[in-house]
């Protein structure tokens, strides 16, 4: 026993981190001796360990929007016909051309516009003019 008054040294070693950043979970992740290698020689390329590099790739890339429901799918085209007349005004308004609209078309888009977020929120549809 150490009856001196001393202090103790520390084992070493590692310190601990947070325990709140500790990874715990396994992801079994099953590829071909191809996909393997590249695999290693993408991660190589940016000095990481594949599984570093799997998951720097997994977590900052962007996924693909998820797929329009069908009962929203006819709402979505005719959103997405406006977008593309709204982009196009918009272009040619950019590139110092002029842009004439008529107000009643301006008014249709806006109650175009509401009527089709409504019906996307599956809100019943007022027809109102505000």
């Amino acid at each position: 026993m150490n009856t001196d008054l001393t202090p103790r040294k520390s084992k070493g070693g590692r310190r601990k981190g947070d325990p709140a950043a500790v990874r715990t979970a396994v992801i079994g992740v099953r590829v071909s001796a191809s996909e393997y290698i590249t695999l290693c020689e993408r991660s190589a390329a940016m000095h990481m360990k594949p599984a570093q590099w799997l998951r720097a790739a997994a977590l900052s890339r962007r996924l693909p929007s998820p797929p329009v429901a069908a009962i929203n799918r006819e709402q979505y085209v005719e959103l997405a016909r406006l977008a593309a007349n709204l982009n196009q005004l918009t272009r040619l308004a950019n590139e110092g051309r002029k842009v004439t609209v008529a107000d009643a078309l301006l008014a249709r888009l806006l109650t175009e516009t509401r009527r089709l977020r409504q019906a996307l929120l599956g809100v019943e549809v007022v027809d109102d003019d505000r």
